[in-house]
């Protein structure tokens, strides 16, 4: 069993990482053959495969972009953690967006699995208004 002080941090890591759209750093919060479910509904995702495709997608829409966790909910070696975000595109168009990610942390302390629960369309609305 990983420690709550451990799965808080390796959460904020993943947030913080996700913001500065650094991906190497955010990638070392993954297990090697993590999968991403983001958004559910969508096929999932290999995250070692397909991290770098994510990362340069933020880099190519956004100058800025900044996570908030507002409250992360552990039970075991899972989280659940309420979101939002706030982006200024290239164009300086402001966006905010949010969700709830649920996220499997294995034994060895990394991210296996992740389950984001948002709307990517309400996002997509808001850059091309």
């Amino acid at each position: 069993m990983i420690s709550q002080e451990a799965i808080t941090t390796l959460i904020t890591n993943y947030f913080a990482n996700m913001s500065a759209m650094n991906g190497e750093g955010w990638i070392e919060n993954f297990a090697e053959d993590a999968i991403s479910y983001d958004p559910v509904g969508e096929p999932p995702t290999k995250i070692h495969e397909n991290f770098a495709a994510f990362i340069n997608q933020l880099k190519t829409v956004f100058n800025k972009l900044e996570a908030t966790t507002e409250h992360i909910f552990i039970a075991g070696n899972e989280a659940a953690v309420k979101w939002t975000m706030q982006g200024i595109t290239k164009n300086d168009k402001s966006v905010t967006f949010a969700g709830i990610t649920v996220f499997e942390i294995n034994n060895f302390g990394k991210i296996q699995t992740t389950r984001a629960y948002w709307n990517p369309a309400l996002m997509l609305a808001q850059l091309r208004s």
